[in-house]
This record gives structure tokens, sequence and C-alpha cells, in this order.
């Protein structure tokens, strides 16, 4: 617990340069989303946006949560990766089985186990 209550868990800046300094660099981002055209398309974004009950007409909040979005599709197809590259490295091999595919050292599958 907190032994001073008057104390904010959220971080405040401490001038007023500083938060000048985080505004402009918020207006940047946001300014930015415009140019940028996203890999999750805004209509798709807009799609499951409606369907939860969200409705904004800024173009700029909706390229935010495809680029939020495809951060995190991109995190679990990353730690998918990594956690099969693992799995199959870990995988004793049988003497019966010395016949090799080609790709197998290389070539990774992907499935539920392990995302």
């Amino acid at each position: 617990m907190n032994s001073n209550p008057g104390q904010s868990y959220q971080q405040q800046p401490s001038s007023n340069s500083e938060r000048h300094d985080d505004d402009a660099a918020l207006s940047e981002f946001l300014a930015s989303l415009m140019d940028y055209n996203p890999t999750i398309p805004d209509e798709l974004v807009e799609h499951y946006l409606t369907k939860s009950g969200f409705q904004c007409p800024d173009v700029r909040l909706t390229r935010l949560v495809a680029v939020a979005t495809q951060k995190f599709i991109a995190d679990v197809a990353t730690e998918s990766l990594q956690h099969c590259k693992a799995r199959q490295s870990s995988v004793v091999k049988d003497k019966k089985q010395t016949k090799v595919v080609s790709c197998a050292s290389h070539c990774f599958l992907v499935n539920t186990q392990n995302i």
C-alpha cells in the first residue's frame, strides 16, 4: 500500500515543458498515422470495432488499433515460432528414423500446440 495518501499512482510530468514535449510527440505520432498504410485494412478494423460496439469517425484511431493488432499478431507468431523451434530441437530422434526430409533442418510447422 502507498504510505502517502496524497501521492498518485500515475507519474505526472514534472514540468510544463515535459508535458508539452509529450503532447507534441503524441500529435506527431497521430499525424503520422494518416500517412501510414497498415497491413490490416481499415474496413476490417472498423467492422470489428463496430461489432464490439465502438464507433469513432477518426481514421487515426482505427489505424492505431490496426497497428496494435498487427503488433500483437506479430508477437504471437514470433513466440510460436520460437516455441516450435525449441520443441523440435528437444526431440530425441530414434535410430530407426534415419530418413530425414531435406527441409527438416530449416522448415518449421507451427500448429495450435505452439500457439
